[in-house]
């Protein structure tokens, strides 16, 4: 740790206040900084990183979720979005991200409870001030400022970006970590904001506020003119200009931002939970299968305690996992599987302190008795002072974390530091400040625990079982919920253990040990190295072992990474091997959890898994102790003592992580099928799920000697260790298993599956979550295999070229959904390009759209210039040689290159080398051959998972009578809403010749219309009120009666104009249902029913080899 001048040159700018011009900062931290402000209070750090190879900015504004209108939830996130779409210096909805893309950048934002953060990267550069307008720095900042000078809020982007905030609200509905914070916060103080819902829907921002006759383009305006000012704002640059220039550009840029010295938002004087709240119990019913028992107590706001950070020192007591903890004692029980503690800053001026804790099957029938363990253990704490050696060894390893802390990404630097500048940190700490422990307060941490009371807490329960008599539904999520008051004999059981002597408590609960695993060995040989080595060393390699080596030569940390893989079929011989296979290696880390916990604390962790070639073992972390934890691993591996009582508990968990894979969303399943087609072999996640509750402990018993007694050891050690260590760890891998050599002629082979030209396969599968309401579409093209370096390098082009256009056609502009995403796809030596979409519209349809936008793309590339597209090569070329950012980095590159089986550690010189040559003309051909819709060559898979609750799926289950008839039902309570008593005979005929069936939206807005017009005689404006608020009103009840909706005119145009746009205004005629039509290859779509039959007809792809004999990596060999 260092805190030394940075520099001493006088800033380069006028006006602008300096506040700091050092910084406490990590040893190796070679990074300039500088924090200014300027004259209108915005403050601005100054990164300057002459090595970076990306440039970044971050800007957080001080205003989020809690400041949004009452009767309008979520427009702080409206606001957001909206940003995006044009500034009146750059009013082009998407010239900010063509921008970027343009420079090998990206951007994101996001919403927060107080802060809203903006944030981007692109390509960096050496460029002297007299050229600015020429560094993607300059040029990004330009356009980023005007989001905070001079906004558009676009009436025409208004409809898509709402929608849009309404898809991400849909994608959350059936995730529990999104439910269960909001009916925390539903159930919190109503006046306190906690109570909000933040995220946002259509019905909130748009047909609620047209309801009430609001203007909401004027609100969203509004909000914006009367939160953001310059002076609630901290925007931190990085870049490889030097300070000056980049504070000259700053105050260029964004002294234009208004202050409207706005004061800090703050909520001191109230809280999330008053006496209304606490000494309830709420019982919740998830989405997922899981237990949790959560406390939550009032607590105070420790911002200003940032030196000694008591709550700290607490939650590492209450949330330790050692010997005498709370989790110990529980899980001994068989009661519990983890506990997590820790304080909860919702806002400035309010907290509180949680507890969570994961129960089982058992723990459930006893949460009681782990209430009452709980206040056991904070009576322990209370009952003594708080333990200076305790604090001193969590000060001992947030120094030793702090000092050898590593370079991180760009733009994760500059949007980190940013939220870390709104916290009252000296300007000089702002590295340090969350990080490191300066001062032991006893007094503090004692206040601290006064709050942790029987009488100062709130209690949720979340099973879906337990207790089954849920009375209540969350307004916004639907969450089904029942609230009781804590039963008065329960208190007294608490307030018993509360006041518990040591008598009176088990002898099991302590404090913990002193932590043996803290690292005291931390020296770092440095030395001078002209160039990295691009590959680690091979230093053994025989029919038993393969051990690689490399150390460290550029990140200069005493930390290290050990990658051993044990080779052997046996885990993936069937599902059933695989499954008893993760059960094996789920009781290894059950047994190791209290003694490995020490050492995660102290910064060495582990990770035990099986995959098709065998089991993997990792360790990350400081290098010093990493022998120890491996001897203890290996030798449980070898020794484990498979027990009933842990076995049932975990494979209880097991089987409910299966089954809960089916509830996950849509776009996190599909990948899985996609690659279980064009994988030769492979099991699913229902293959597992069946073969669980047929594996028993002794099964395990039985299982462990075969997979361990015969395999190849392949080992990768790299970091801070010598040659000498690596092969100790080798030895100490063969003498702790003393595995049988496995011949290579049984080493597991993974091959692909070649699809043939022409091919146009389809797969379906329902979804299993009755209440999730999205499907999604896999569309892959294959292109071929990765051994071909000229093809990839086309197809990673390719995928350059696509990126901004297909998210901008597929979700900006035609709104399909909020997760799309488009680019390359890789499964062992299998390539293609893939378009991911989850939507509420069908798979048949977004396949139509997806073949749209690639016949239009089609059109973009004859258009495209020349200059266009060498700035999309350099872009890509650009990013394909961005540095490694630390030493985790770089293990990740060489362990998948080695798990890859390929050992292609040069790749990325090659992808740049096949690169560089390629011409327009040359991913023109690539686009007709292997693209096109058009094109008879190329090869498709298109994996459609389809929503119980679709609007298919709904009407299967009504009649077409049934259907109009609930239509009929819902226009005339909403016609009656608006004060008109219906005639139900006359508006009856208005609906003679409409298509309800097939969702005419349009006829039927125009049936409401002339009734309200020509039987009720509404006249203007408030006819076109009312039937702008029916018209979006269907967009609803439509698809709840089974009714997949026409688009309206507007969406139709919305479509045809993305299309023409893509083919520059050569657009042929739209069908009746607004889709210009596409000219396919001919082929029909094979739906795929029986995939071993399937499997079986497909030609299989050579497995994985070597890019060159591995000979040539031993040392001795020439160098890479």
């Amino acid at each position: 740790m260092v805190d030394i001048p940075i520099s001493n040159d006088a800033p380069g700018g006028v006006g602008a206040e300096l506040l700091a011009d050092h910084m406490e900062r990590p040893a190796l931290d070679t990074r300039k900084y500088r924090v200014v402000k300027l004259p209108n209070q915005l403050e601005a750090l100054l990164i300057h990183d002459e090595d970076t190879d990306k440039a970044s900015a971050s800007l957080d504004v001080n205003v989020g979720s809690f400041s949004d209108k009452d009767d309008m939830p979520g427009i702080a996130h409206a606001v957001e979005h909206l940003l995006f779409m044009g500034t009146e210096k750059y009013p082009k909805e998407n010239a900010y991200n063509q921008y970027l893309t343009a420079h090998s950048g990206s951007s994101n934002a996001f919403t927060a409870s107080t802060e809203t953060v903006y944030y981007f990267e692109v390509a960096a550069s050496n460029t002297p001030n007299n050229k600015k307008t020429e560094a993607p720095l300059y040029g990004a900042l330009d356009r980023f400022a005007q989001f905070f000078v001079a906004p558009l809020f676009l009436e025409e982007t208004l409809d898509r970006e709402l929608k849009a905030v309404d898809s991400e609200n849909k994608k959350n509905l059936q995730n529990d970590t999104w439910r269960l914070h909001q009916l925390n916060k539903t159930l919190s103080n109503p006046k306190h904001p906690y109570h909000h819902f933040s995220t946002g829907s259509y019905k909130t921002l748009h047909d609620e506020p047209l309801k009430r006759g609001v203007k909401i383009r004027d609100e969203f305006i509004h909000f914006y003119d009367t939160h953001y000012s310059a002076n609630r704002m901290k925007l931190v640059v990085l870049g490889r200009e030097s300070l000056d220039e980049l504070q000259n550009w700053v105050e260029e840029l964004f002294s234009e931002v208004k202050n409207k010295d706005l004061p800090r938002n703050r909520w001191d004087d109230i809280s999330p939970y008053t006496d209304n709240e606490l000494g309830t119990m709420v019982f919740a019913k998830p989405v997922y299968e899981m237990r949790l028992l959560d406390l939550y107590f009032p607590y105070p706001d420790e911002e200003l305690l940032y030196e000694s950070q008591p709550s700290r020192y607490i939650g590492h007591l209450l949330g330790h996992e050692g010997p005498g903890s709370i989790l110990a004692y529980t899980k001994a029980k068989g009661w519990a599987n983890a506990l997590g503690a820790g304080p909860v800053n919702p806002c400035p001026g309010s907290a509180f302190f949680s507890v969570s804790i994961r129960l089982t099957e058992e723990g459930l029938k006893h949460y009681q008795e782990i209430l009452k363990v709980l206040f056991q253990y904070i009576s322990l704490l209370r009952e003594q002072p708080p333990q200076a050696w305790v604090f001193e060894e969590m000060k001992t390893m947030a120094q030793v974390n702090f000092r050898f802390r590593q370079k991180t990404p760009a733009s994760k630097t500059t949007n980190g530091l940013s939220q870390i500048m709104q916290k009252p940190y000296p300007r000089d700490w702002l590295l340090s400040g969350p990080s490191l422990l300066r001062k032991f307060d006893p007094d503090a941490i004692t206040k601290g625990l006064s709050y942790l009371r029987p009488d100062n807490f709130r209690i949720t329960i979340v099973s879906q079982d337990y207790p089954g008599d849920w009375d209540q539904k969350e307004k916004w999520y639907g969450t089904q919920y029942k609230v009781d008051q804590i039963p008065s004999d329960t208190l007294k059981s608490l307030q018993e253990a509360y006041a518990s002597t040591p008598a009176s408590r088990p002898a099991e609960l302590h404090l913990p040990e002193k932590n043996d695993f803290i690292p005291s060995r931390l020296e770092v040989e440095k030395k001078d190295v002209d160039e990295p080595l691009v590959a680690p060393k091979l230093i053994r390699n025989d029919d038993s072992v393969r051990t690689w080596w490399k150390k460290d030569d550029q990140f200069w940390v005493p930390k290290a990474f050990l990658h051993i893989t044990l080779r052997t079929p046996i885990p993936h011989i069937t599902p059933r091997c695989a499954v008893i296979a993760q059960m094996y290696g789920e009781l290894v880390q059950d047994e190791l959890n209290e003694y490995s916990y020490a050492a995660e604390i102290a910064g060495l962790e582990y990770s035990l898994s099986t995959r098709s070639v065998g089991i993997d073992l990792s360790i990350a972390g400081y290098n010093d102790k990493m022998h120890v934890l491996l001897d203890k691993v290996l030798l449980c591996m070898r020794d484990l003592n498979v027990r009933e009582d842990r076995f049932n508990i975990n494979k209880e968990r097991l089987q409910r992580n299966y089954r809960n894979w089916e509830f996950q969303q849509p776009y996190q399943q599909v990948n899985s099928f996609t690659r279980w087609l064009n994988s030769e072999r492979g099991w699913t996640n229902e293959e597992y799920a069946a073969e669980l509750p047929h594996v028993t402990a002794d099964d395990v018993r039985t299982f462990k000697p075969q997979m361990l007694q015969q395999c190849h050891i392949e080992l990768l050690a790299h970091g801070n260790l010598y040659k000498e260590d690596a092969l100790n760890f080798t030895k100490l891998v063969e003498r702790t298993l003393r595995p049988r050599t496995l011949p290579p002629s049984q080493w597991p082979v993974r091959r692909s599956l070649i699809f043939p030209p022409g091919c146009n396969y389809v797969y379906e599968r329902t979804l299993r979550d009755p209440a999730n309401i999205n499907h999604c579409i896999e569309y892959t093209l294959y292109i071929g295999q990765t051994t071909d370096r000229a093809l990839c390098a086309r197809l990673l082009l390719f995928s350059q070229c696509t990126d901004e256009p297909a998210f901008n056609v597929l979700r900006t502009n035609e709104q399909l959904g909020y997760v799309v995403f488009s680019g390359t796809s890789v499964n062992n030596t299998w390539m293609g390009y893939r378009i991911l979409v989850q939507s509420e519209k069908n798979p048949e349809f977004l396949e139509q759209r997806i073949d749209a936008f690639l016949e239009g793309f089609g059109k973009t590339l004859v258009e495209m210039t020349e200059a266009q597209f060498e700035k999309l090569k350099i872009s890509l070329i650009t990013r394909r040689l961005e540095k490694l950012k630390n030493l985790g980095q770089e293990m990740v590159r060489f362990a998948g290159h080695i798990i890859s089986e390929r050992y292609d550690f040069e790749q990325v010189d090659h992808d740049v080398a096949n690169l560089q040559p390629l011409t327009l003309a040359d991913i023109r051909a690539f686009y007709d051959h292997y693209i096109a819709p058009t094109s008879p060559h190329r090869s498709k898979l298109s994996v459609h998972l389809l929503a119980q609750s679709s609007p298919a799926a709904i009407a299967e289950t009504m009649s077409d009578e049934e259907q109009s008839a609930k239509l009929f039902d819902a226009m005339s309570k909403f016609v009656t809403a608006h004060g008109i008593t219906p005639n139900l005979e006359k508006l009856a005929s208005r609906f003679n010749d409409v298509d309800v069936k097939h969702g005419d939206k349009p006829a039927i807005v125009a049936a409401v219309r002339s009734y309200l017009s020509q039987d009720e005689r509404v006249v203007e404006p408030k006819l076109t009120e009312i039937v702008t608020q029916g018209e979006a009103l269907l967009s609803t009840v439509l698809p709840s009666l089974g009714i997949e909706p026409a688009p309206t005119e507007a969406e139709k145009a919305a479509m045809q104009d993305a299309e023409k746009k893509m083919v520059h205004g050569d657009a042929k005629e739209a069908d009746e249902r607004g889709h210009v039509p596409v000219q396919g290859n001919g082929t029909v779509p094979v739906k795929i029913v029986d995939v071993h039959a399937w499997k079986a007809e497909r030609t299989v792809a050579p497995g994985a080899r070597a890019v060159k004999d591995l000979s040539e990596f031993e040392e001795g060999a020439a160098k890479l």
